[in-house]
């Protein structure tokens, strides 16, 4: 099979359906707002956004194809020498915000790159992870089982590569507990390459639906929702400091709504907050965010 966009783009509209309507089947009567919109250079994108759910704060789930004269410097910085030359995008995108601190929030994405070239180059990219806010050993563990499934030989690869991206270094601290994450992939060739995106995308829902559904009943208080708060305003600063996506977004000209969609709908900071000792927060920093492997636990 040939580098092509059409392929892909279709699998990715197709996964974008997908998980819209698992997620709406969570919170029955407040849909995804959907809208279509036609982008410079002939490219579309399907944004998707839920808010106010009564188990989900904020959910977007967001498609784009885009098409460029030059690609934007984040797209670049590893490989200068694809400046100022043509290309197509084409991705898939999604971040889960729930209500309930128990449940963890999810990132997903995953990408398509076919630049214009005397040789076309191309390259995948993407991954998913989770980001509790109280650390549950199950759940973490089912998360990398499906992510183990999803990348197969490359998991362990995938795994390392997803615990240094989602770092803030300026805290000495991982955004959460991991999963995979994967750039400039073009291993075995086109075909092999696709078939790893699919096997990631088609693994996110249940490595992600279970645990939802097991937390987002759970009864909490005002302590919970304000470590929550908390822990959402490192998300924040991942996604503004060091996130290349959002600076893609940012410099490729996109719908500034769009790119800042994946944004929780509340987080606070508080000076030097520190939690109990002993405590389920202190448990989340000590045992759940440094990196493990969590399939050789006992």
């Amino acid at each position: 099979m040939q580098p092509a966009i059409e392929p892909v783009r279709d699998y990715f509209l197709s996964l974008q359906d997908d998980i819209c309507s698992s997620l709406e089947a969570v919170d029955a009567e407040v849909g995804f707002l959907r809208e279509s919109l036609r982008t410079p250079g002939g490219g579309f994108a399907h944004p998707r956004v839920l808010e106010n759910g009564s188990h989900l704060e904020k959910a977007a789930v967001q498609f784009s194809h885009s098409i460029g004269t030059s690609l934007p410097p984040a797209a670049t910085e590893r490989n200068p020498h694809l400046a100022g030359l043509g290309f197509q995008a084409t991705s898939i995108s999604l971040i889960v915000h729930p209500r309930n601190p128990y449940a963890p929030t999810t990132h997903m994405n995953l990408r398509f790159f076919l630049i214009e070239a005397d040789d076309p180059v191309w390259y995948f990219g993407g991954g998913f992870d989770l980001t509790p806010y109280y650390g549950f050993v199950e759940d973490a563990r089912h998360w990398h089982e499906q992510a183990r499934l999803a990348s197969g030989d490359f998991h362990q690869r995938m795994k390392t590569d997803c615990d240094k991206y989602f770092y803030l270094s300026h805290r000495e601290e991982c955004r959460g507990v991991g999963g995979i994450f994967f750039d400039d992939w073009t291993e075995n060739g086109f075909e092999a390459s696709f078939d790893l995106t699919r096997s990631v995308g088609d693994h996110f829902l249940p490595a992600y639906q279970p645990i939802l559904e097991r937390r987002i009943g759970m009864p909490y208080g005002d302590r919970e929702r304000n470590w929550q708060r908390l822990r959402r305003g490192r998300y924040v600063e991942f996604n503004l400091a060091i996130d290349r996506g959002t600076r893609y977004g940012i410099q490729s000209g996109r719908r500034i709504e769009s790119v800042l969609a994946s944004m929780p709908p509340t987080a606070s900071w508080r000076y030097d907050c520190q939690p109990e000792e002993g405590s389920e927060e202190a448990r989340l920093l000590a045992e759940f965010l440094p990196p493990r492997d969590w399939l050789a636990e006992p």
